[in-house]
């Protein structure tokens, strides 16, 4: 072999065994977040659901009311009838049909609004969520945080590279401070 052959062969060697001793020895580091136990333990989103089912428990609330009206309109109907005229029968039906109808518009509104909601509310936490990751990245200089989820995205991780506890404190501290 020429001496240039062996000189670049041995500059490879070179920069990959730096590489290789920056990647293990390096405190950059990949470490992951258990995300189920990190948006369950967030009192954001703890506060974001408890404000949901507020508004949930309104919404039910008047649905139950309107539920309320329509089988109250058929009872009385039921006992009115046999002494209705045909012309007050066909009237109370109507008003029967437009209870009924207004009962299923209102729950079909509020479900699509609910659903809205959710969907917002569960977006704006994991926005925050995320930036507060990112932020939490780079000050610590990791390389990546990956998120576990309950199907098993990190099927093996060494002990220390689990931040969870450390995240959510700063982030329940940070949210705590706003």
């Amino acid at each position: 072999m020429s001496r240039n052959v062996l000189l670049a062969l041995f500059a490879l060697l070179f920069v990959g065994l730096s590489g290789l001793y920056y990647l293990h020895f390096s405190e950059q580091k990949i470490v992951y977040v258990d995300s189920a136990r990190l948006i369950n333990g967030y009192q954001g989103m703890l506060d974001a659901r408890n404000a949901y089912q507020k508004k949930a428990q309104i919404w039910q609330g008047n649905v139950d009311t309107l539920a309320k009206e329509v089988q109250k309109a058929i009872t009385d109907y039921e006992k009115e009838s046999p002494a209705l005229t045909k012309k007050e029968k066909e009237l109370s039906q109507e008003l029967i049909r437009t209870k009924q109808k207004r009962l299923a518009d209102y729950q079909k509104a509020i479900g699509e609004k609910a659903a809205q909601e959710d969907g917002q509310m569960t977006s704006a936490v994991l926005e925050e969520i995320n930036a507060y990751l990112k932020s939490y990245g780079e000050s610590r200089n990791y390389r990546i945080i990956i998120a576990a989820t309950e199907y098993g995205n990190v099927a093996y991780a060494a002990d220390g590279l689990d931040i969870t506890d450390a995240v959510l404190d700063g982030l329940n501290n940070e949210y705590a401070g706003q």
